[in-house]
């Protein structure tokens, strides 16, 4: 029984780290241990890409072919305090976006970049008309236009800055298009003004999508710039949804066969598109009820699409209408996305873990507001759950205790009856029952606190907040790992130091296993962020304190 529950806790012990070093290694956009490796080829080129709302059948949106035909178009760069962003006359997209505030995860030198349009990466935010009408084209995120006159930079003492694009009339119809930014906010309106111009009643319907490629960002071998990256969408009927880019793949091929261009997700009166990536995302928000559809699209070679398709109603002759949009480009913070838009703090993914881990954040940001430091948040956090637990805790260190303190009798059981193995199971059952100990009493505990705790892992690997937080002295960014390693160094020893609280194995094999395993896995921490392993270190040293005075009262030591 005592290899069994010794057996019981190396199996939950290294399928939890086998599993979250897996989790990490996608993390790091390196391929997981149970699936391929994605495919990593990126669109070349700085085209602009072709839309991923094609229009209903025979009616053509902006096919492909026309994508590379598109001259280039004037390109407006805009300053705010938060942001760089770079707008292209043609169809008035965006194409580059800069976080001034927020440094890139690999070259902390850099500035954060969003949106992207190079040989290298492609990511852009576009919008455009599309209509059921057969033979009716409309202005779309293809078409020239001109850049209306106005500011290019936040002024001092201003609150908002816009920049306006006019497009050539299609069709009679003319499409105006205005991003206003305002101080200090990571969302941008973004108002569409159609005038039809023409002779005739139109019924346009704007779309509002985002395009990347399908890239995920790769760090070196430990460090870990993005969670999950791909598009999301979120309706109150279905709530929150993300799809891999292999999935719209084959839903492409799946609509191809069926004569359709696109991936038509769902229809509802309400909801909002996202890209999602580590840390960062980007969201069209439209808040006002109303008819709309949702689509996802491959529209090029390693080029994915998510949009949204709201209908405008007819547009008589010489009439106008306009809608307002929100687009949200920036960091995840969840307390912030939360008031933007119904489930938009579901963009920082804690997997199947989200029911445990939200409130976990809850109480990890209250505890920030009191100290004012992340670093001793994660602390106060940990100490609050060992707290939480400690009568379960207690529990499995009893159990341990009294393994330990009958563990010489259990030897001389074993020496004596080695050649007798049913006898010795026997008399190690007998002192069992008479000191009450039950083998596997330490398992329970264990299992009952391992969603918390991989729960609060993907808390402090996801949360924003954590990149260029400090804690003390040398630790001046959270996100990253301890630049002196003092931390893991602690935690490795801490690590041992518990090894020599618990009974020692009869067994020499498992005996040595047990120094040689804690070792070995303890090197990982060595990459991982600084704010994981305070995580795991103050858990150490609580979890020793405990088992000490436990073994100290049951003369264990």
């Amino acid at each position: 029984m005592t290899d069994m529950r010794r057996t019981i806790l190396w199996v939950v012990f290294t399928a939890s780290l086998v599993l979250l070093w897996d989790a990490w290694n996608k993390h790091n956009g390196q391929p997981s241990m149970f699936s391929p490796a994605p495919a990593r080829q990126v669109a070349a080129g700085a085209a602009p890409p072709a839309s991923g709302v094609p229009a209903a059948a025979g009616v053509a949106a902006a096919p492909a072919a026309a994508a590379s035909a598109v001259p280039a178009g004037e390109l407006v760069t805009l300053t705010t305090d938060v942001y760089k962003a770079t707008l292209d006359s043609v169809g008035g997209q965006l194409v580059g976006l800069e976080l001034v505030k927020h440094s890139d995860t690999e070259d902390r030198q850099r500035r954060m970049v969003l949106f992207d349009r190079g040989a290298q990466r492609t990511y852009l935010a576009q919008s455009g008309l599309i209509t059921l009408q057969p033979g009716v084209a409309l202005p779309n995120h293809l078409t020239p236009m001109s850049v209306l006159p106005g500011e290019r930079s936040l002024k001092e003492g201003a609150n908002t800055v816009s920049v306006s694009f006019e497009s050539t009339d299609v069709g009679g119809v003319r499409l105006t298009k205005t991003y206003t930014f305002t101080r200090g906010q990571y969302t941008i309106g973004v108002k569409h003004e159609v005038r039809n111009g023409s002779a005739a009643a139109v019924k346009p319907e704007l779309y509002l999508q985002l395009v990347r490629d399908g890239h995920v960002p790769a760090g070196n071998m430990f460090m870990a710039p993005t969670a999950f990256t791909g598009p999301a969408l979120y309706t109150e009927a279905s709530k929150y949804r993300k799809f891999e880019f292999k999935d719209i793949e084959k839903e492409k091929l799946e609509a191809s066969k069926k004569g359709e261009a696109f991936h038509s997700v769902e229809k509802a009166d309400n909801g909002w598109i996202a890209m999602v990536q580590h840390y960062f995302n980007s969201a069209w928000i439209v808040p006002k009820q109303g008819p709309r559809e949702f689509r996802t699209d491959k529209v090029a070679e390693n080029l994915y699409s998510v949009a949204m398709v709201l209908p405008l109603g007819e547009v008589a002759a010489d009439g106008k209408v306009e809608h307002e949009a929100t687009l949200f480009a920036g960091p995840q913070e969840e307390k912030k996305l939360e008031a933007l838009a119904p489930g938009l703090d579901r963009v920082k993914d804690y997997g199947i873990f989200y029911i445990i881990a939200a409130p976990l954040f809850w109480l990890l940001n209250a505890l920030h507001g009191m100290l004012g430091n992340w670093g001793w948040a994660i602390v106060a956090l940990v100490v609050l759950l060992k707290i939480a637990f400690y009568w379960l805790n207690a529990s499995a260190y009893r159990s341990m205790a009294k393994m330990k303190a009958i563990n010489p009798r259990v030897m001389e059981l074993r020496e004596r009856y080695k050649d007798k193995p049913q006898q010795m199971q026997q008399e190690m059952m007998r002192i069992y029952r008479e000191e009450k100990v039950n083998p596997i009493g330490g398992c329970l505990p264990i299992f009952v606190q391992m969603p918390f705790f991989i729960a609060l892992y993907w808390v402090l690997l996801s949360t924003v907040e954590m990149r260029d937080a400090p804690w003390i002295g040398w630790i001046t960014d959270l996100s990253t790992k301890d630049p002196l390693y003092i931390l893991p160094l602690l935690m490795t020893v801490s690590t041992m130091f518990q090894t020599w609280l618990n009974p020692t194995p009869a067994d020499p094999v498992q005996a040595k296993m047990m120094w040689i395993m804690p070792l070995m896995f303890s090197v990982m921490f060595f990459f991982f962020p600084a704010g994981l392993v305070l995580y795991w270190l103050t858990n150490n040293i609580l979890g020793i304190a405990q088992q000490w005075f436990i073994n100290k009262q049951m003369g264990a030591n």
